[in-house]
């Protein structure tokens, strides 16, 4: 068994071969075909996955980009907001104050137009209470106890009025 037989150590060559040459015919070349395709395909799913993942970052910049803008647009509207808010507000404010101004320079108008009205009002009843005082006055005699009274009576009666 140990025995180095050269018959068959020929043979073992022979065969050998032959089995590596009906491998190659048969088998090589659609196993190597095959390993070809598979490295293809591996390659191809490479490639595929780097487009995809230069996509996928071209649309997180994208998106990241709009958002941004978004952003901007937001706070935009918001200031706008808050500036047609406070203009208004001031307009508002102008017009309050404007309608008080015109109200209160009415009150005064018709508090003059009144006191007016009164003053002269006023006037007349004392130009009859004088009027009155005098005729008594001149139809009593003019001593000075009833002169006094005659003025007494008269304030009274301006008081009584008033």
């Amino acid at each position: 068994m140990l025995d180095i037989n050269p018959g068959l150590i020929v043979w073992t060559i022979v065969t050998f071969v032959i089995v590596i040459a009906i491998l190659r015919g048969a088998a090589w070349k659609p196993l190597l075909a095959a390993i070809a395709a598979r490295e293809e395909s591996i390659r191809k799913s490479l490639a595929d996955a780097e487009e995809l993942r230069q996509q996928a970052m071209k649309l997180r910049d994208e998106t990241q980009q709009q958002l941004m803008q978004a952003e901007e647009q937001s706070q935009r509207i918001v200031r706008d907001g808050r500036e047609m808010g406070e203009r208004l507000k001031a307009e508002l404010m102008d017009k309050a104050q404007a309608s008080s101004r015109h109200m209160i320079d009415q009150a005064r108008e018709e508090i003059q137009r009144e006191k007016d009205a009164a003053l002269v009002q006023l006037r007349g009843e004392v130009s009859d209470l004088v009027l009155a005082v005098a005729g008594k006055v001149v139809d009593a005699s003019l001593d000075s106890p009833k002169h006094r009274q005659l003025a007494e009576a008269a304030i009274k009666e301006i008081t009584r009025s008033s």
